[in-house]
């Protein structure tokens, strides 16, 4: 198995991707489908009341919780936060502690929601590619403040945290695909060029100087794969880059539409604050929310990004047409008026090649601006307090689906072990909605046991109340009592 799937990498560029704890099933039709293989229909009302009851519970739960948090990112709110800080009349170290609660409650959050703090293995993979943006996009680090984040991880520490944390924090959750079809007539010739310089340097033997970093950071994969197959994680999701640079050349590639494929990060959420200047003292704090971002164009989510200049491989072309064109005119001078035809035609073809390098820069700055203006308007899906409202019902939307599965299983094939239990879950998750995940099990089993409607035997099995019961632990809820008043003043 390890064997075959080296081979098809030599042809083929894969990304291996871990399969997230994100159950990718809207929870009313989770809830349908399950209630529909209930098989009395007294037993399926039941069961809907307990899904209902128990959302409400998990809403209830958490509802001081996030209170709290929009409280407290009213302070730091970009746009207003900097007046209500002022009429609090807080002293600077009362306002560095709100800040860290603020933190805290929102890496809580973040985690409860499946987000993922991005590292630095994980982005290098996803810029080892190039998709639509073809031009190096850094970050303006003066711009960024570098005490808010680095505060906070000095007294929380986390594993494998990327070099920027101290300035910004990317979180991502969910994989996807991306693809576009077009005839890529500039990228192509790129690719062209990119080949004959990459022939020029190996007949030079100075690839291998330039390579030597690449290769060490390309042996590590080969050993991943080995311990994914190994452990027998043969369900995670591989996506495969389909890119311009390894396309085989041809009259009909060149010359049609062809299509290019990138997997994409489903959401990614950027935390940063802008650096405080001499005359203000910067207490907002930005976090964005954006959608479908392709891996190798991660860079346009970047906060305070510098403007995109020549690439040094650009230079180097300028340069080297330069060094042509200078050598072409001083041999002129030298030769026969027989000659000055074919130097002529050499002036002209270094000219024409610089025009060629100049105007392939502002199509690529023509696509930056493009694609910056998408993602404000396409895959910006909210700032602010609007994305924490947004990952605060994505919270109880995840533990409700986690709690209502892991329940069904106990319910309808008996006593489990956490182990056992969570490999149901899985197989009824992708049997029933064609879905993989990795269930977090442990999560599920704690709100069931919170909500006091499974236990365990003697030997560490879990099991579950009937319906009715459950229902009965769980009591009616406030939302169950103004829904009937409701119904009783407006009777149809």
């Amino acid at each position: 198995m390890a064997g075959r799937e080296t081979e098809v990498a030599e042809k083929k560029e894969v990304i291996r991707l871990e399969r997230e704890s994100v159950i990718p099933v809207l929870k009313p039709r989770l809830v349908m489908t399950l209630a529909n293989l209930i098989e009395h229909s007294s037993d399926r009302a039941e069961f809907l009341k307990l899904c209902k009851r128990v959302e409400y519970t998990i809403r209830a739960w958490y509802l001081l919780q996030f209170e709290d948090l929009m409280q407290l990112y009213s302070l730091f709110d970009p746009v207003h936060g900097a007046q209500k800080l002022q009429q609090q009349s807080l002293s600077s170290e009362e306002v560095d502690v709100l800040e860290q609660n603020f933190l805290s409650y929102l890496f809580q959050v973040m985690d409860k929601s499946n987000f993922k703090i991005t590292t630095d293995e994980e982005i290098d993979v996803a810029l080892s590619g190039q998709y639509l943006l073809n031009l190096p996009i850094k970050v303006d680090e003066s711009k960024l403040d570098k005490k808010l984040l680095k505060r906070y991880f000095a007294e929380h520490p986390k594993e494998n945290l990327p070099d920027f944390a101290d300035k910004y924090v990317i979180f991502r959750r969910g994989i996807g695909i991306d693809r576009t079809t077009d005839y890529f007539f500039m990228e192509k010739v790129d690719m062209i060029i990119s080949r004959i310089w990459a022939f020029v340097l190996k007949l030079t033997r100075i690839e291998k100087l330039l390579s030597r970093k690449s290769s060490a950071l390309r042996k590590i994969d080969p050993k991943k794969n080995d311990e994914i197959v190994t452990e027998g994680e043969q369900d995670d999701l591989c996506v495969e880059r389909i890119r311009i640079e390894n396309m085989p050349i041809s009259f009909r590639n060149l010359l049609s539409k062809i299509t290019i494929q990138e997997p994409t990060f489903d959401r990614i959420i950027v935390l940063y604050r802008r650096s405080s200047s001499n005359s203000k003292d910067e207490r907002g704090i930005y976090v964005k929310h954006f959608k479908n971002i392709p891996m190798a164009d991660m860079e346009i989510v970047l906060p305070e990004k510098k403007n995109p200049g020549l690439t040094p491989m650009d230079w180097v072309k300028f340069l080297a047409s330069a060094v042509v064109g200078l050598g072409a005119v001083v041999g002129s001078l030298e030769t026969p008026k027989d000659d000055l035809w074919v130097m002529f035609a050499v002036l002209s073809t270094v000219i024409g090649y610089c025009a060629k390098t100049y105007f392939t820069f502002q199509q690529n700055m023509a696509a930056y601006q493009n694609l910056i203006t998408q993602s404000m308007y396409d895959k910006q899906l909210d700032s602010g307090k609007g994305t924490l409202l947004h990952l605060c019902d994505d919270v109880i939307q995840q533990e409700v689906k986690e709690v209502i599965v892991s329940y069904f299983i106990l319910m309808e094939q008996g006593k489990a072990t956490t182990q056992d239990l969570d490999i149901r879950c899985e197989e009824l998750i992708k049997d029933e909605f064609g879905e993989s995940c990795n269930f977090d099990v442990d999560d599920a089993v704690g709100k069931l046991e919170k909500l006091g409607i499974v236990a365990r035997d003697s030997i560490g099995r879990y099991y579950c109340v009937g319906l009715k019961r459950a229902n009965e632990i769980i009591g009616t809820t406030t939302e169950e009592v103004v829904l009937k008043a409701k119904q009783s003043t407006n009777p149809s």
